[in-house]
Parts: structure tokens; sequence; C-alpha cells
């Protein structure tokens, strides 16, 4: 996606910003310090409400304005009622959860459709540091070492379409970026440091 409007996101949520309905129910799973919520709350007019697990973040949200409560996506999610959400966002987040398998069926069920963004682990950077140093890389997309990340399952853009496969959602649009650009989806797998993808079921 083109497009000279990004309200200062990082582009997998300016993508996601752009995609969302104005006036739309929306989740934001893993807020942050809220800047995907007050984009949709100030310039689509959504009813955006946020779960985040950083205490220290939750306080930024809340005194931005924002409708964000302290909670854990791998449990807390179930207390949500199912659609109760136009759209639920999982950004960036995936690969920490603890069973993104699970987080998977609970986004499609509090929310009619779900976006999900994550970096993808077989960009030819990260395969190329590997095989060529032989230890687990850090990069521009994975810029922290092995021992102090947050990233516990080494998620690429095939590995996520079998699991949207095999949890019956239909990935209704996708969207690929490396070095902070929008890229064809054509071996996207390799080229793609990380990537956005819209589902429904």
């Amino acid at each position: 996606m083109t497009t000279s409007t990004t309200w200062g996101l990082r582009p997998d949520l300016a993508v996601i910003a752009h995609q969302v309905k104005s006036g739309s129910r929306v989740l934001d799973i893993g807020s942050g310090d809220g800047d995907l919520m007050e984009v949709l709350e100030t310039q689509k007019r959504c009813d955006a409400r946020g779960i985040e697990i950083d205490p220290v973040l939750v306080e930024r949200c809340v005194s931005r304005g924002l409708s964000v409560v302290q909670g854990d996506a791998n449990t807390d999610l179930a207390d949500y009622p199912d659609k109760a959400f136009d759209y639920a966002i999982l950004s960036q987040t995936l690969q920490t959860a603890i069973r993104p398998d699970l987080i998977l069926d609970e986004l499609l069920r509090v929310g009619s459709r779900a976006f999900v963004s994550f970096p993808n682990f077989a960009h030819w950077r990260t395969r190329t540091a590997l095989l060529l140093g032989g230890r687990m890389p850090v990069t521009r997309a994975l810029p922290v070492s092995w021992y102090a990340t947050d990233n516990i399952h080494h998620v690429t853009v095939e590995d996520f379409r079998d699991l949207a496969k095999s949890k019956s959602a239909h990935i209704e649009r996708s969207w690929f970026f490396a070095d902070e650009r929008a890229i064809s989806p054509i071996g996207a797998n390799w080229r793609a440091e990380f990537a956005v993808f819209e589902l429904s079921r």
C-alpha cells in the first residue's frame, strides 16, 4: 500500500489504521504507548479499547486519555464476549505469545476481523546472519540478543499462512515490508522483514 498519510505510525500500524473502517469498535491487544489507538479515535472516530501487559505503558496510554487496561493476552482475552469488536488487532506481539495458535482463535472469536503483524524470521538478513555467523542474528527487525528478547516463537510468513489455514481462518489481505517500505508479495517469505495479515472466519 502506498499512501502519503501515515500519521507518524510504524508502517504496519499505518496500514492497519488505513484499513479499519471509520466508526468501528476496535480492540488493540498489546497497545504499547497507544499511538495506533489515538489515530483510530481521532482520525477514524473509532471506539478503541486496549489491553497491555506493561503497567508503565498502560499508565502512558491512560494519561493520553485512552481506554487501556492492564492484562495478559495469553489469558485475559477469554473475558471478552464473542464478536464484541469489529476488529481485533495484534501488532508485533504474536511471536511473544505462549500459544500463538490459541491467541489467533481468540482474536477471531472476539473480533469479526483480525489484523496480525509480526517480524518475519525467514528474512534473508536473518538467514544470512545465522548461516554465516552461526549465531542467532541481531538485525534491524530483531534488534535484541537471543537471551534478552521477548520473542519465544520464530514465525515466518509461510508458517503464519499454514497456521491460518489450520485454523480455518480466511486471509482477506496481506502486506509486506522491507526497509520500512511496502514490497510486493512475490518472494515475501525471504524478502519481507515483517508482515501484516487481515483475517476473518
